[in-house]
């Protein structure tokens, strides 16, 4: 049986001894652009990566610095590595985990001696920028701004939120997508046949190949490393039925089969992209909301698995359902805030994983309400009025008058007692006389917000003594 561990790379070039052990996703790391798969919005001729790569010479002078923003496993280290491969330049790598102000220092005066006094130019790649503060990106600046560097940021967070806009405004900003499902089984296809592979001694059953592209989730990364602890399942597999029928290893050349069994036995749960602390947890909780305010019920119980799957804090999905519950549906189905703060009770009690059914009744009875955002729209115009001015003096006959010597001000003089008056409605003002006329609930037609306006159309004439 092969060694998945015994190439990386170019075998003539690469020692022995680091081949050993290199996972298969470093040996099939692709040496030039051309060997990408994925990102061909990123690398048409004439890109800035083409052009940062130097294809066929040095990199030019007038090289911008870019930051590479996407998902992981979609090629940022990758392509920081096809461009350190080209020669004519030094490259540099920092990780944001482990440097400081003093090594971003450090490699900045660096490179400034050896574009003045060799004519090297320095390329610097900084891994997983958004995890630098702003004092480690403002000492970026000096040497991006004025040519000492060329810088080459990867990071999977949003840079609008986390990088400095100056070193944005000097860097040209490319977003790597998630792989489709026929990049990830040409990376499967070149990994089963190179010879920085598995050289051609396994091949894929068709039921395996759609088990490993499904569960890849677009991540190259991810594609690579099942299909190689697939190829060690069936390798171990067949080494087993060797011996058990007594005999040596086949001679008969054959490559050993991956199976769907030995796909699933190595990776048996497809991963699920989520970071809590970043945009796929703001995507996806959007996404769920979306969905619910969209009455999809089968998109918002997607969206809330994948949330339970990623290991989201359960008190949050909670949270904004029970936000959800008054905003987008309001007086419509008065029993939906209920349903929500009963299932976020429910997540205190019990606890995952059982609370999973608890907030999905709640997302059901949720998505499945009718809708309507009178409530938050109401309460917003109100406090846009009170923010605008709107703070006038309450009416006299509403002041309290329960204390000595409140008549004489008028307080509480002329307030009709409502429970004394037929239908307990009393047509009297309230509003101060500045806003007086002024609506801010204006319910909708939809489910019990429907007979909810009959009702205050009611009060209303009444109140106006109509």
């Amino acid at each position: 049986m092969p060694d998945l561990f015994d190439t990386l790379d170019d075998p003539e070039e690469t020692p022995e001894p680091t081949r050993a052990r290199a996972p298969l996703a470093v040996r099939m790391r692709p040496r030039n652009l051309n060997e990408i798969v994925g990102q061909k919005h990123l690398l048409h001729a004439g890109s800035p990566l083409r052009v940062l790569a130097g294809e066929g010479g040095n990199t030019p002078a007038n090289a911008q610095s870019v930051i590479l923003w996407g998902p992981p496993g979609t090629g940022k280290t990758t392509l920081a590595n096809v461009i350190a491969r080209s020669g004519g330049r030094k490259f540099v790598e920092l990780s944001a985990i482990t440097a400081g102000v003093k090594d971003v220092r450090a490699v900045m005066e660096q490179a400034l001696q050896d574009r003045d006094l060799l004519g090297v130019t320095t390329v610097l790649f900084l891994d997983e920028i958004h995890r630098f503060t702003k004092a480690q990106q403002d000492a970026l600046l000096p040497g991006v701004e004025n040519g000492w560097v060329i810088l080459i940021a990867a990071t999977t967070e949003n840079p609008s939120f986390s990088v400095i806009s100056p070193l944005l405004s000097r860097s040209i900003l490319l977003t790597l997508t998630g792989l489709n499902d026929e990049d990830i089984l040409e990376l499967l296809e070149r990994a089963v046949a190179d010879s920085r592979g598995l050289r051609g001694e396994a091949v894929l059953s068709d039921e395996a190949r759609d088990h490993l592209v499904r569960t890849a989730v677009g991540d190259a990364r991810k594609a690579l490393t099942s299909l190689e602890a697939a190829a060690a399942v069936a390798f171990g597999r067949a080494a087993a039925e060797v011996s058990e029928d007594g005999e040596g290893e086949s001679a008969s050349g054959e490559p050993v089969e991956i199976t769907l069994e030995d796909a699933q036995q190595a990776l048996n749960q497809a991963s699920v992209r989520y970071d809590k602390n970043g945009d796929q947890h703001y995507d996806v909780i959007s996404a769920f909301i979306k969905s619910i305010r969209g009455s999809d019920v089968d998109a918002a119980l997607h969206y809330l698995a994948r949330m339970i799957s990623a290991g989201e804090d359960p008190r949050f999905i909670a949270r904004r359902l029970v936000v959800h519950a008054s905003e987008d549906i309001g007086m419509a189905d008065p029993t939906a805030l209920t349903s929500a703060v009963n299932a976020a009770q429910a997540v205190q009690l019990i606890g995952m994983p059982e609370a999973r059914i608890n907030l999905a009744q709640a997302t059901i009875h949720l998505a499945t309400a009718p809708k309507s955002n009178a409530v938050i729209t109401a309460i917003d115009e109100a406090l846009a009025d009170v923010k605008a001015g709107g703070a006038r003096p309450v009416p006299l006959h509403l002041r309290d008058g329960h204390y000595g010597g409140a008549a004489q001000f008028g307080h509480g003089v002329g307030y009709v007692y409502p429970h004394d008056v037929e239908f307990s409605v009393a047509a009297q003002q309230y509003l101060p006389d500045e806003l007086e006329g002024r609506t801010y609930y204006r319910p909708t037609t939809n489910g019990e917000e429907k007979r909810v306006k009959t009702r205050l159309e009611k009060i209303f004439r009444i109140l106006k003594g109509r």
